[in-house]
């Protein structure tokens, strides 16, 4: 009977463990049992079998064989022992390094994927671990920007080549100076390394989108129509007495649709499901791009040239067609398509309201700023033709992009070999721009944690490498002048009429900022004024 039974646990073990190979679940080594005497085989030698434990935070009993616990604290070793742990370049430096000072931090809730699952994923880049849930605790960006600081502390300036536990090479950038050439090279030597990217844009293509967005212009040229677009919508961020992330959303995505497609697109729901799926990505749509997700993106473009064979000369789609090698619409398909630029664009606008509710959040936080931004304003109304310029309200939202970037690491390929600070790295090798670390780097930016829009007026500041919340080089967003003037007009169009008289999360007006802001658990209380 117990050898029934002790046949049926093996081969219950076998399968926990093939489970745990095939799924990727955190596995802790066993706990080795004293040896003891057994009479059933010879010398009395206990054998030595691994043993299931069940941990705490999975239901899952875990097996040995597979990649350590995330975080794991191994025990101190009592006195007159030595222990060996087993570490890759990476983690070694991070252990080995001092500490940074610590900043008492005020966590905002839980931090949004959307937002800082890029740079949370570089803590686990560096500590080699895989967690089985995407979701990241808003303590994650912090603990990176100190292991990259505590590894400068260690290694200098020069690039850190770091090696992962899958045997892949990271090189990252950890002086500013390596900035400018990441931002300058050319795709020839550096490629973006994410998915969203389309490869270098043909020279029309640029000139398409240049001319359609005002790339170069602080006011875009069609600013009258926009604004006035801006300001009926504006009415749904003012509607209740309070202002979260869904109202954002619904009066911003209305907007984009008027700016883009023109003003018979504002109610269209449909296309609206239809970009959230696409911005949502495999999150929306498993497996990536499959026939779901390719047959959404047709509907999607097949809706926007509709609106844009009817749309006026006004919205940026009909802009953008004026550029399409002289074909309707960019019906010739060896030209820049105009509708599928324009998807691109109404994607793009997904970023405007979770900066606008955190740029509104940090001005609830200070009144003096609050009140300075709605003076402004109230006299923009009587600018006439510099409606649209708002240069304090558009330090605040830069300010935001500071401090919580859309993109908050970057990631290239080299093409082909290269050399940084005389060491030589094969093509394929990966470069990580960390911008959300340098922009908030204590050592190298004043005033690192703390809401300063003031800085932006500064000259060159635009210029600073360090700072790059639209990037720089051939590789600056071409919208970057068009989302800074909306973004500005919707904050504009909410203080004019309204202060915000109490925020959730609460932050403290003076000490240092949390390092995450999950929009979706902003909460701003609005008066009216």
């Amino acid at each position: 009977m117990r050898t029934v039974q002790g046949a049926a646990l093996r081969g219950l073990k076998a399968r926990v463990r093939a489970l745990a190979e095939r799924t990727g679940l955190p596995v802790r080594p066993a706990r080795r049992r004293p040896a003891r005497p057994d009479a059933h085989r010879p010398g009395g030698a206990a054998p030595d079998t691994p043993t299931l434990r069940r941990l705490p935070g999975y239901g899952t009993p875990r097996t040995a064989g597979g990649p350590p616990p995330a975080e794991p604290r191994p025990a101190p070793p009592g006195p007159g022992t030595a222990t060996r742990v087993r570490r890759t370049p990476a983690t070694a430096a991070l252990r080995r390094a001092p500490a940074a000072p610590a900043v008492a931090l005020r966590p905002a809730g839980t931090a949004s994927p959307s937002a800082t699952a890029p740079l949370a994923t570089l803590a686990a880049l560096l500590s080699g671990r895989v967690r089985p849930r995407p979701r990241r605790r808003p303590a994650g960006t912090y603990a990176s920007a100190t292991a990259l600081r505590a590894l400068r502390a260690r290694r200098g300036d020069a690039p850190a080549l770091l090696r992962v536990r899958s045997g892949e090479s990271v090189l990252v950038l950890l002086d500013p100076q390596d900035l400018r050439r990441f931002y300058a090279d050319p795709a020839g030597v550096l490629t973006a390394g994410t998915g969203c990217s389309r490869g270098e844009p043909r020279a029309e293509r640029r000139e398409m989108t240049a001319d359609a967005l005002g790339a170069d212009l602080p006011v875009h040229p069609a600013a009258g129509p926009i604004l006035a677009a801006l300001a009926e919508e504006a009415r749904h961020l003012t509607a209740a007495g309070t202002l979260d992330l869904a109202r954002a959303r619904h009066a911003v995505h209305r907007a984009a649709r008027r700016i883009v497609l023109g003003d018979a697109a504002a109610d269209d729901g449909e296309l609206a499901g239809w970009l959230a799926q696409l911005c949502a990505g495999d999150k929306g749509l498993r497996g990536g791009r499959t026939r779901a997700a390719r047959s959404v993106e047709d509907r999607a473009r097949a809706r926007i040239r509709q609106y844009a064979r009817l749309a006026d000369d006004t919205a940026l789609v009909a802009r953008a067609a004026r550029h399409a090698d002289g074909t309707p619409h960019g019906e010739d398909a060896s030209g820049p398509d105009p509708a599928d630029e324009a998807r691109l664009w109404l994607l793009a606008m997904d970023a405007v309201p979770e900066t606008l509710l955190r740029t509104l959040l940090l001005l609830g936080a200070h009144p003096a700023e609050q009140d300075a931004a709605a003076a402004e304003a109230a006299a923009e109304v009587a600018a006439g033709p510099a409606r649209g310029e708002l240069p304090r309200l558009r330090a605040c939202v830069r300010e935001s992009l500071r401090l919580y970037p859309v993109v908050p690491e970057l990631v290239r390929i080299t093409r082909t070999e290269s050399e940084w600070r005389g060491v030589r790295h094969p093509a394929g090798t990966p470069v990580l721009l960390p911008a959300a670390f340098h922009q908030r780097d204590p050592e190298r930016v004043p005033a690192a944690h703390v809401f300063v829009p003031g800085r932006w007026k500064n000259p060159g500041a635009d210029q600073d490498i360090r700072m790059a919340p639209f990037g720089h080089g051939g590789g600056r967003c071409p919208g970057a002048q068009l989302g800074l003037m909306i973004t500005a007009a919707l904050c504009a169009e909410v203080l004019r009429t309204h202060r915000i008289t109490d925020t959730r999360p609460s932050l403290d007006p003076v000490g240092p900022l949390p390092p995450t802001l999950d929009p979706q658990a902003v909460r701003l209380t609005l008066g009216r004024r």
